[in-house]
């Protein structure tokens, strides 16, 4: 399961997870910064990633788009990195579950 994190995310976050989600990527390292939602979610789609964010445009575009990547919405606020690196951890089993999925899914995880 290969992540894309958005730029509001931290790009600690890859070596963080390395192990839990290898091939994962940040935003500012695959596409031009500042990247557009658009963007954002071509990338994605074309090669295979997850999108991850906490910007609420992600989730409610999954709701009215013919195709999605999968999206995992983070409902944390302010939460620092190593509270949104223990989310991610205690959650691998649901993340890694929408690999297997035939159709695109929206994972929220708040905490």
């Amino acid at each position: 399961m290969k992540l894309l994190f958005d730029e509001n995310l931290s790009s600690k976050l890859i070596t963080k997870l390395r192990f839990e989600f290898p091939g994962s990527q940040h935003v500012l390292k695959v596409l031009s910064a500042p990247a557009t939602d658009s963007e954002i979610w071509t990338y994605a789609l074309e090669n295979d990633f997850t999108i991850i964010s906490k910007d609420n445009d992600f989730r409610q575009r999954f709701f009215v788009a013919s195709t999605s990547p999968n999206i995992i919405w983070l409902s944390v606020g302010n939460a620092n990195t190593a509270t949104i690196e223990k989310l991610l951890t205690s959650n691998k089993d649901r993340i890694k579950a929408l690999e297997g999925n035939k159709t695109s899914s929206l994972l929220v995880l708040e905490y």
